[in-house]
């Protein structure tokens, strides 16, 4: 905002009139200079220069419509200039004085002018319109003064004058049109605002605004209020009411007189001109008051409190001559429906609407803490007072506070200059504070757990307890912000929406024609209000912030998904995915070779850098690739692109460290046909070939080495034969030599051994989440409804269930477990350890135990014996000495062998071993005592979830007499956090159990959570069927403990549901939940 974007040097002097064109890229200036030019703002250059004036040039304008600019000038004439001709097509001649100001009317064939000869006059130009619809030729403007007084005698002149109004006593500086009314508005140097009416046939004073003190230089109506402003030599803008007449506000400036003003054509701007600049402003918030509760959207429009565009409330209006600003923030008590509003007059002001009474106070805010108490803030302090206005509580607050914003439960946010805090009601103590610029608005997230603050250009992101995640920066001002239902906060600039995600990664969704106030998202849609405080709806694409959300949360399935299904591309999601570190996934977004083959070699897929270096087939991308490959052990590929290059010693070189001695003898063969001595005689010395060598050496002129080597190797026939060739003398070259031939390698290897890791890969050619064969299975077939069913066959792998793990969110990376740093000689390095493995490992089970039971809350290690010995002995294993070793793990327990062990847990629980795979994640969760790694948490809770739901389908197995339990434990399996495939089968089992028992209600609910999660097609008949049917019986048959309303989780003893609210036990070590009365146990 106010950047300077060009500069045109071209007017002699000062410039004093400027209009814009209202729909080319054209604007008009005049000066001093008596010129009026006519520029191209785009290509910044003058187009052409219009001269006639013979003084300065006071105001130039465009007509709305036709292709005519209007000047006025202190030469007394006013001139209509057509800028397609570049020619004068009328000179307006009267006025005696200098014309000040002259300006088309916005619809009607008017001028009007403004002079300092004390008048204003109205002019007419229809018959200029006619004359030029016509097509006639463009008058001379000389002969156009020549015969006027003629042409006013017979009333055929092209412009006539059709009103003069007398009424100012000074001269008058300005004159304008209404924008739709039949008024006119004057100013001049007697300090008055005069406001004039008009018919066909005369035109009379209204009324006069007096209060300047001075000369009254501009004037002008308010586009869309009945407001008119005027500024004035007395440093001062003075806003007046058009009908009463009276002045509602005055704005100075201590330093600088005003000198002109004007409106934006379309928003709610001025701008205002002074000694040393401009300024530009508005007169009110068009921000509307405004709040949301659950889907319904209330608000304030047209002095009316509306709830979903249903009337609640009236507000009240200004009184006769008052000026009253409209709400500034509006805050709801959906309990009983009752309304705060609140507005800057008088200071800070509060109105609350409840039952159809108001009442009124004095307050900066008003917000609601309880279902009947409201808080207000009074200066330094917070009043609570009640529903009948009544102060019952005062609390002084401990800095000072410019606004406070709702906040969960008993809380509230209290925004100071340089900081936010969540201050608490009843203890009156400051909970958490953050710093922030200063605040003006805050969006929470509908579960409260995140907050957004958002200041003038800045938004921080914090969680309920003002944890900050991240901050977002714009270079312009924040209008409003929303969140979105998966986490991700909607906002919007002057022209755009944009989003934020949790780590500070934000973009633009789509640009806005016009501000809005985000209110609320759903789906592909956004719903808000404009300045009119008119609700709109805006389709958005939200492909781009759920792609980046599911990178973030390692969500494989959608991002695949989405990959597969949207067309998200560019330039700037491919630079997106390099700089978070997902190369990877870029891959499937390019089809430049250039690109792809950058992006496969920094993320290590060597097969598509191959591909993508054939495509290329330049030698500076195939050294580059060879490069990558050999670092990476690729051996044939190294060779591949040696060969592609031909680099021969490269070659000879590589062959030679993997003992390929088949194809250094081809290289030797090479450099014999190329008569390359240097490759040639390198060649032979790696193959051991001493007459190759003594042959080499010869043929390139070198007898001496030649014969020293014959000589020395015992080739005494070939070594005297080089000497009597050379005429050299003998040598004594000794009687101990030993042929030089090269260490042979261990192995001969195409490619060196990879070190096993967990790697992240996303393939299009896997199944997404939304894809799951396993659907295709018949609804009584579930889990085998107390029956085993038979591990699918890898044949017929197609027909079986999806047990990608990669559900899971792990990454891991496995280079604790590659390398292993020995304690130095001496020591054992475990006495002063804090790691329990150590202690285990150097035979210290008692510390081990003491560590154990600080660091994870156990206290019973019978079931952890097996594993204390296995770690033990394992550390005194002695491995002998071999060519080529398997990678081998320092640790008996691994994150590696952890999800192996995780995988067959979901292998089993896919075929319904349940016996073998609550035995598989009962171990897991054991072996994880003993590893240390970040992911371990996510691995711990997974097999918490599944030891309580296979626990509770063996429970459900055994039962033959108890319907209501049956029912009941496949209720509680749907609450376990198990994966979506298994997720899907649990609700299927549930919906089918409830079914045959009769529980309706119960069915209907566990088929609806079914489709929620996009199951095959017959599957999501079936359960929509079911749901018909059940909603027409929509009772249980059995008296079952569950109610899927409340939030619940299941006792790990007991299998007994526990909502919220109730006391709960957890184990420290798991987290797994527990009735009181198991505490301890």
């Amino acid at each position: 905002m106010g950047t300077l974007l060009e500069r045109f040097d071209e007017h002699e002097g000062p410039v004093r009139g400027i209009s814009f064109h209202p729909t080319q890229e054209l604007f008009v200036s005049g000066g001093d200079d008596y010129k009026v030019k006519v520029w191209n703002y785009r290509t910044r250059r003058c187009i052409f220069t219009l001269q006639g004036h013979l003084d300065y040039v006071r105001t130039a304008y465009f007509h709305p419509e036709q292709p005519w600019i209007i000047t006025a000038s202190d030469d007394q004439t006013i001139r209509i200039w057509n800028w397609q001709s570049r020619q004068c097509i009328a000179v307006l001649t009267g006025h005696n004085h200098y014309v000040m100001c002259a300006q088309f009317h916005p619809t009607e064939d008017l001028v009007v002018s403004a002079c300092l000869d004390q008048t204003v006059r109205v002019w007419d130009i229809s018959g200029l319109r006619r004359k030029n619809a016509a097509g006639a030729p463009p008058v001379d403007p000389f002969s156009a003064q020549r015969a006027n007084a003629q042409g006013d005698f017979f009333n055929v002149t092209d412009v006539v004058v059709k009103f003069v109004l007398e009424g100012h006593t000074r001269g008058v500086n300005w004159a304008t049109f209404h924008p739709t009314m039949p008024l006119i508005l004057s100013c001049g140097d007697d300090r008055q605002v005069k406001i004039w009416r008009m018919n066909d046939s005369r035109a009379w004073e209204v009324d006069t605004c007096r209060g300047h003190y001075h000369n009254v230089n501009s004037a002008l109506f308010h586009p869309k209020r009945e407001f008119i402003l005027s500024d004035s030599e007395d440093k001062t803008i003075r806003i007046w009411d058009t009908t009463r007449r009276t002045l509602l506000q005055t704005f100075r400036r201590d330093q600088d007189r005003f000198w002109c003003l004007n409106a934006h054509p379309e928003l709610n701007l001025f701008a205002a001109g002074h000694d040393n600049g401009l300024i530009v402003f508005k007169l009110e918030r068009e921000r509307p008051a405004a709040a949301v509760y659950q889907k319904s959207l209330i608000y304030v429009k047209d002095s009316q409190v509306l709830y979903d565009s249903n009337p609640i409330a009236s507000i009240r209006t200004a009184p006769a001559g008052q000026y009253l600003p409209p709400p500034r923030t509006l805050s709801y008590n959906p309990t009983e429906q009752a309304v705060l509003l609140t507005s800057d007059n008088e200071g800070g002001t509060y109105e609350l609407y409840i039952g159809g009474k108001t009442h009124r106070g004095s307050g900066k805010c008003a917000i609601w803490v309880g279902r009947n108490r409201f808080a207000v803030l009074d200066n330094t302090d917070v009043v609570i007072k009640d529903l009948a206005n009544t102060t019952t509580k005062t609390i002084k607050l401990p800095v000072p506070v410019e606004a406070i914003f709702n906040a969960p439960g008993s809380q509230i946010l209290l925004a100071t200059a340089t900081s936010v805090q969540l201050f608490d009601v009843q203890t009156r103590q400051v909970v958490a504070e953050i710093n922030a610029a200063p605040v003006k608005y805050i969006a929470w997230s509908a579960d409260m757990s995140s907050v957004a603050l958002l200041c003038k250009h800045t938004i921080t992101l914090a969680t309920s307890q003002l944890e900050q995640m991240c901050q977002i920066h714009e270079t312009i001002r924040i209008k409003s912000a929303t969140w979105d239902a998966s986490g991700v906060l909607l906002y919007t600039t002057l022209n755009h929406i944009k989003f934020a995600l949790p780590n500070g990664d934000s973009g633009v969704i789509r640009t806005i024609d016009n501000p809005v106030y985000l209110v609320r998202v759903a789906g592909g849609e956004v719903h808000c209000l404009d300045r009119e405080a008119d609700v709109k709806v805006i389709k958005i694409d939200p492909t781009e912030y759920q792609f980046k959300l599911a990178l973030l949360q390692h969500n494989h399935d959608k991002v695949v998904a989405i990959i597969r299904n949207s067309n998200l591309v560019g330039q700037s999601i491919i630079a997106y995915l390099q700089k978070t570190g997902y190369p990877e996934i870029a891959l499937h977004f390019v089809r430049d070779d250039t690109a792809r083959f950058e992006l496969a070699l920094e993320c290590g897929d060597m097969d598509i850098a191959l591909e993508t270096a054939k495509a290329i087939d330049k030698p500076a991308y195939w050294h580059k690739f060879s490069q990558e490959a050999l670092s990476r052990g690729y051996i044939g590929m190294v060779e591949q692109a040696y060969q592609r290059t031909k680099a021969y010693d490269k070659l000879s070189f590589l062959y030679s460290i993997t003992g390929n001695l088949e194809k250094l003898g081809k290289m030797h063969k090479i450099a014999t046909m190329r008569n390359h001595m240097g490759s040639r005689l390198q060649t032979s010395l790696l193959l051991g070939d001493v007459e190759d060598r003594v042959q080499a050496l010869a043929d390139s002129g070198q007898s001496a080495l030649a014969y020293l080597t014959a000589k020395s190797h015992g080739l005494a026939d070939k070594a005297e034969a080089i000497r009597e060739a050379a005429g050299m003398d003998g040598a004594d070259t000794g009687e101990s030599h030993t042929l030089l031939v090269p260490t042979m390698p261990v192995t001969s290897l195409v490619d060196w051994p990879q070190l096993q890791t967990t790697k992240r890969t996303f393939k299009l050619d896997e199944p997404s989440e939304n894809y799951n064969v396993a659907e295709t299975l018949e609804t009584d077939e579930v889990f085998g409804d107390r029956t085993v069913a038979p591990a699918p066959a890898a044949a017929d792998i197609e027909t079986g269930w999806d047990i990608d793990d990669a559900e899971l969110q792990i990454d891991v990376e496995l280079q604790n477990d590659a390398e292993f740093m020995p304690p130095q000689p001496g020591s054992s390095g475990a006495p002063n350890s804090q790691n329990a493995v150590e202690q285990i490992a150097a035979g210290n089970f008692e510390r081990a135990i003491q560590l154990l039971n600080k660091q994870k809350g156990i206290s019973s290690f019978a079931m952890l014996k097996p594993m204390f010995m296995d770690i033990y002995t394992g550390s005194q294993s002695v491995l002998t000495a071999q060519s080529i070793l398997p990678n081998q793990s320092a640790q008996m327990y691994s994150m590696a062998s952890a999800l192996e062990k995780l995988q067959q847990g979901y292998d089993a629980t896919t075929n319904a071993q349940f016996a073998d795979a609550l035995h598989i994640f009962r171990q897991l969760l054991l072996s994880l005592i003993f590893i240390s790694d970040d992911d371990t948490d996510e691995v711990l809770a997974v097999c918490r979830e599944y030891i309580l739901g296979i626990s509770m389908e063996l429970e459900r197995a055994a039962i033959t007499d108890n319907p209501a339990r049956l029912v009941e434990l496949a209720a509680y399996f749907t609450h376990c956090q198990l994966r979506t495939d298994h997720e899907k089968l649990s609700l299927r089992l549930a919906m089918t159990t409830a079914y045959k028992h009769k529980c309706f209600k119960a069915a209907g609910e566990f088929a609806q959570r079914l489709l929620d999660l996009a199951p095959a097609p017959q599957i999501a008949d079936k359960a929509r069927k079911l749901i018909t049917i059940c909603d027409r019986q929509s009772r249980d048959s059995l008296e079952i403990n569950y109610d899927a309303q409340k939030p619940l989780v299941i006792c790990a003893a007991s299998h007994t549901p526990i909502y919220q609210g109730e006391a709960a036990a957890n184990c420290p070590y798991c987290q797994a939940s527990y009735k009181p009365e198991y505490r301890g146990n």
